[in-house]
């Protein structure tokens, strides 16, 4: 495997997943992670302890090499509550792979180069291996917007598009920025959350607390120079581009 990915790759497992296999047939999804945790050896030992409960398929280093701790046709425990379109607690329906970044909690950074240049090389060989559609490719607070931001705003989901290994805008950013804190009228801002809702986020529920968490889980991945959960043009303008170009 590792000769074919042209990565450094090892076997460390962790006895946190569940019995039995799956059918490779199951494994839709594939959900990005930081780790979020002061130090990489800490990371990996919170993966490995049964009494963490948490676990994910690869861990990827800041030297960029790749630890494989749950074989793929198990499923791990890295989604917890989660939601995409109609499926739920997508754990038995995806791979998690976690990168190890400190998170926002311990001083977030940009991701390191060899990190990223390893996570492409695994993701299109896992796109490739259980013929996982880009769009689902996604990112934790993603499929949990009401309880994680990872992998978060410096996450360079823009790298990955070019690879064709996620859903993204094709707008450039004069289209896009001269939109920017424009007010959206109630009636765009509906289409906005029903525009979410066909791209795959959970239902609303009319709450603004929730709605403004859903938004920024848009903006971290969209729109990452400005999160602040507000609704304006930019933000619907890039939903409606998303939806046409799937």
């Amino acid at each position: 495997m590792s000769l074919k990915l042209g990565l450094n790759l090892t076997r460390y497992y962790s006895i946190n997943f569940d019995l039995p296999k799956r059918d490779k047939k199951k494994i839709i999804f594939i959900i990005i992670h930081y780790t979020g945790m002061k130090k990489e050896s800490e990371a990996i030992h919170k993966l490995c302890n049964s009494k963490s409960k948490v676990s994910s398929h690869y861990f990827i280093k800041n030297n960029g090499k790749v630890i494989n701790l749950v074989p793929d046709l198990y499923t791990a425990w890295h989604a917890g509550r989660s939601y995409w379109k109609k499926f739920k607690s997508l754990n038995k329906y995806s791979i998690g792979i976690e990168i190890n970044n400190p998170g926002h909690e311990h001083g977030y950074r940009d991701f390191y180069s060899k990190q990223i240049l390893s996570l492409v090389k695994l993701l299109i060989y896992l796109k490739k291996k259980y013929n996982i559609k880009k769009q689902n490719i996604l990112g934790h607070s993603d499929i949990a917007p009401n309880r994680k931001m990872d992998p978060g705003e410096k996450f360079p989901w823009d790298i990955l598009a070019k690879k064709n290994l996620c859903q993204w805008h094709n707008l450039s950013d004069g289209q896009i920025k001269k939109n920017r804190n424009l007010k959206l009228d109630n009636k765009y801002e509906r289409i906005f959350f029903s525009n979410l809702q066909s791209i795959g986020y959970l239902r609303l529920k009319n709450i603004k607390f929730q709605k403004t968490k859903i938004v920024k889980a848009f903006q971290r991945k969209y729109r990452q120079n400005l999160i602040n959960g507000i609704v304006d043009q930019e933000c619907f303008l890039i939903s409606k581009n998303l939806l046409k170009n799937r």
